[in-house]
């Protein structure tokens, strides 16, 4: 059996952008950064961009029997501003994916179809937190191996509920 691909979003499961401004989620750090590509360069000044992030998630998501790729929007700059603060070696693979998040007429998510290409008839999950049922309607009609799309709460980010999901996987 082919090796199962673990497709993993930033913004969302490892980084809960959606939480409370002022309740950062047990076990998460706070991180300011200025990625080169995050940054208008019509802008008079660098805002940086605030993270949450969790520094055990990488070990976490290293014991799951998985190939990891980076399936965000973030592309090659997950490997340089995320996986050293999560935990996580600094040159996965990348799917990718467009640089914006958005939903076409028939209610795929943009990412959709690329990682199904990337997935290329392999067994994968899918971690995201803007994973709805047209996606997993679209990849059952069009993935011929097995799938499973694991949408996380991006108020929470990733917590010991998705884990066990993710290590309980059939796939």
């Amino acid at each position: 059996m082919a090796e199962t691909l673990l497709f993993l979003d930033v913004d969302g499961p490892l980084n809960p952008y959606a939480g409370k401004p002022t309740q950062r989620p047990e076990g998460y750090l706070t991180h300011r950064i200025r990625p080169a590509s995050w940054v208008d360069e019509t802008l008079s000044h660098r805002r940086t961009l605030r993270l949450w992030l969790h520094p055990g998630h990488g070990e976490q998501l290293l014991v799951l029997p998985y190939r990891i790729v980076w399936a965000t929007t973030w592309g090659d700059e997950a490997n340089e501003w995320i996986s050293p603060r999560v935990g996580l070696p600094t040159d996965l693979p990348v799917a990718a994916v467009p640089n914006k998040n958005s939903t076409g007429t028939d209610g795929v998510h943009s990412k959709t179809r690329p990682l199904l290409d990337y997935a290329a008839g392999r067994p994968f999950i899918w971690v995201d937190d803007e994973i709805t049922d047209a996606d997993r309607h679209h990849v059952a009609a069009h993935h011929p191996a097995p799938a499973l799309l694991h949408h996380v709460d991006a108020r929470h980010g990733l917590r010991t509920a998705d884990f066990e999901a993710l290590r309980k996987a059939a796939i």
